[in-house]
């Protein structure tokens, strides 16, 4: 299959195609004779981690001293766009979880301590980390979140719930946000705190059954007089809702990167399926309809990769760049959507079956424009910076 994007920005280095070469030789040999087992299964094998940590893809926005390659933010989007790639949407959910969501809270607030504790287990694969932000009455409204942490002595005691929370079934570590300061209102008084697997009190209330993204596991958690030691505070007390903002970039870089890659796929899949079905005395692709609706939805694409990276590459430099990232996001997603859908028209009643990839591309699609900060919240940020 001919392969779309035939020249890259600036922004990516040779070191970096070596990646993307070795990333799609995994996802080939080791991703794509598997991934069906994992939708049916609702998540992805923990081996599969440990893999990808061996051949140190999970460590690249982790500082060289702990064992990462602090590698930026150009990286993670190769990297996403990869993922991506697969057809798959619920591996790049959650590896990308782990590596640009949740870990990096501890790589950029984490103690000395709670990083040579932490980031070698996560790096390697050992250890999965999900972030728990999310409630049932605060999603892309951070500063409406409810969950309450007081001090007790030498703990914090958290009650709450969390939602929506990817790796939160079968992950090892948990990044929690809660409210430490009853008496601040909206983003003051919020803190992270650092919680793992079995500690009394969290509980992992049910395995969430989403739309698309199977083989990413989605939980709800209850937080019960959960006990966590004031060593775990992650970063400044009361500081948390600046840290999530600022990890916000990270995140939402690396789900317009997933998009990219999801999309170019989808249009590649779609054009050997348009030059070879038969339709009307000639094929699909023969018709003026097909070639100029391809035709578009390559060219949005396009423009949505050059402005990606062009944001990636601002972030690398410590440029504020979040109106940038901002649309990045917004345009990668919305276009993302758009795309799996017309190319799903475009597979007509096969496009429709389950075991198409396309038809899971198209069902996966729909979270994109929701997570990391729904499309109407980013469309303020940028707003809010003309």
């Amino acid at each position: 299959m001919k392969e779309l994007v035939q020249t890259d920005p600036a922004c990516i280095t040779e070191d970096l195609r070596l990646l993307r070469d070795q990333l799609r030789r995994f996802v080939a040999d080791e991703v794509l004779p598997h991934a069906d087992a994992w939708e049916l299964d609702g998540c992805i094998p923990r081996a599969v981690f440990r893999r990808l940590g061996e051949l140190g893809m999970l460590g690249m926005r982790h500082p060289v001293e702990y064992g990462g390659a602090d590698m930026g933010p150009v990286a993670s989007v190769l990297f996403a766009e990869e993922l991506g790639r697969s057809t798959y949407g619920g591996l790049p959910a959650a590896v990308l979880v782990h590596t640009d969501m949740s870990s990096t809270h501890i790589s950029r607030s984490g103690s000395d301590a709670q990083k040579r504790k932490y980031l070698p287990s996560i790096i390697s694969g050992e250890k999965v980390v999900a972030i728990a932000v999310t409630e049932p009455g605060a999603g892309s409204d951070v500063a409406g979140l409810r969950t309450r942490a007081v001090r007790d002595g030498d703990h914090y005691v958290i009650n709450g719930s969390k939602i929506y929370i990817t790796n939160g079934v079968y992950g090892d570590i948990y990044i929690i946000a809660a409210r430490t300061d009853a008496q601040a209102k909206g983003s003051r008084g919020i803190s992270l705190f650092i919680v793992e697997k079995g500690a009394p009190g969290l509980v992992v209330a049910r395995k969430l059954e989403k739309h698309g993204i199977w083989c990413s596991d989605t939980a709800e958690l209850f937080l019960e007089d959960l006990r966590v030691p004031a060593a775990n505070l992650l970063g400044e007390e009361h500081k948390g809702f600046y840290a999530i903002m600022s990890n916000f970039q990270n995140e939402r870089l690396v789900m317009a990167g997933m998009s990219l890659g999801a999309s170019l796929k989808a249009i590649e899949l779609t054009l050997e399926h348009v030059r070879t079905r038969p339709a009307f005395g000639a094929t699909l692709w023969d018709l003026q309809a097909t070639r100029q609706r391809l035709a578009m939805l390559a060219t949005k694409v396009f423009a949505a990769r050059a402005l990606t990276y062009e944001a990636a590459a601002l972030d690398a430099q410590g440029i504020d760049c979040v109106r940038e990232i901002s649309m990045a996001k917004i345009w990668a997603c919305e276009v993302h959507v758009e795309v799996v859908h017309a190319c799903l028209q475009l597979h007509g009643g096969s496009g429709f079956m389950r075991g198409m990839a396309i038809e899971r591309m198209a069902r996966d699609s729909r979270v994109q424009t929701i997570g990391g900060g729904a499309t109407e919240v980013m469309l303020e940020e940028v707003a809010k910076r003309l």
